[in-house]
């Protein structure tokens, strides 16, 4: 990995954004399901979240459902105007709570007038398009009918920008035929890394990278490693994984989520966090599957 010069924000659709933001997701219920054990907390959260710089909160309205985006109403509208709010289309919640596809027109029709509701919005600044294709993860296949229909409501000028999540290369590609790409939304992390080259390309072009579940999935040797890692630097594992991922490449917008303020400002703390050539070297190994062992 080639450590990138670290700055503070970054260009999101025609929003410029702080690289540390705050993903919505877990303000819903156990499961994102349901309602969250704590209401006030959540509310606390997010307020938190803005007073402490926060200016990109991602959300989607399949998140309770609706849950989540009335929690992000009650708390922060009327929105300041520099917060840009990002959603997801492309899925729905059963009855139990299961992630179901909801890729058609209809159906993502309904979803941004939902967003819209719920969050009190007249426009939606940034629609991630959520790819059903594969349930766990990016899989091949044509999102050339979602893209349109989105792009359709966007001539309608109820969505400014349009983004993709859990998607491949060659769909990234296909969609910017039809379409400006704002963001690409995938999972990446220190233990998950097949999307290295996907993210220099999007640097390349300017498109922000926007990696979900930050830490998660390591190996018990892994996990000792990051936490070797972060005592050396003296911060907390996740905020030496937050810290790697922003220095990483430029174009890295982080959502870390969370219920908790205190966890909240340890999040928000990993962007003061410099982590020197040696300590990058022996995160990079996580993912390479060469951990350095000392």
């Amino acid at each position: 990995m080639k450590t990138s010069q670290s700055i503070r924000s970054y260009r999101l659709g025609d929003r410029v954004v702080g690289r540390l933001g705050f993903g919505a997701m877990q303000l819903a219920g156990p499961g994102v399901f349901g309602p969250p054990r704590d209401r006030a907390a959540a509310l606390a959260v997010l307020r938190a979240a803005v007073e402490g710089g926060v200016n990109h909160i991602d959300t989607s309205d399949f998140y309770g459902p609706h849950v989540t985006n009335q929690i992000v109403r009650e708390a922060l509208h009327p929105y300041r105007d520099d917060l840009v709010i990002t959603t997801k289309v492309g899925a729905r919640r059963g009855a139990d709570g299961a992630w179901l596809p909801a890729m058609l027109q209809a159906e993502l029709t309904t979803a941004v007038h939902d967003n819209l509701r719920n969050l009190g919005l007249d426009v939606l600044e940034v629609v991630n398009l959520r790819s059903m294709l594969g349930t766990h993860g990016p899989e091949e296949g044509s999102l050339e009918a979602p893209l349109a229909a989105l792009a359709e409501l966007q001539q309608q000028g109820l969505i400014r920008h349009i983004g993709l999540s859990n998607v491949t290369a060659r769909q990234i590609e296909d969609g910017r035929r039809l379409c400006t790409i704002a963001c690409v939304q995938n999972m990446y992390n220190l233990a998950h890394r097949d999307d290295d080259a996907l993210v220099d390309s999007m640097a390349a072009v300017g498109i922000p990278y926007v990696p979900f579940f930050p830490l998660g999935g390591f190996s018990p040797l892994q996990s000792k490693t990051l936490d070797q890692v972060a005592a050396e630097v003296g911060v907390t594992p996740m905020q030496a994984a937050l810290a790697w991922l922003l220095q990483r490449s430029p174009n890295i917008l982080l959502i870390p989520g969370t219920s908790s303020v205190a966890h909240l400002h340890q999040n928000l703390a990993a962007g003061d966090v410099r982590l020197s050539e040696d300590a990058v070297t022996r995160l990079d190994a996580i993912g390479s599957g060469d951990v350095v062992r000392r």
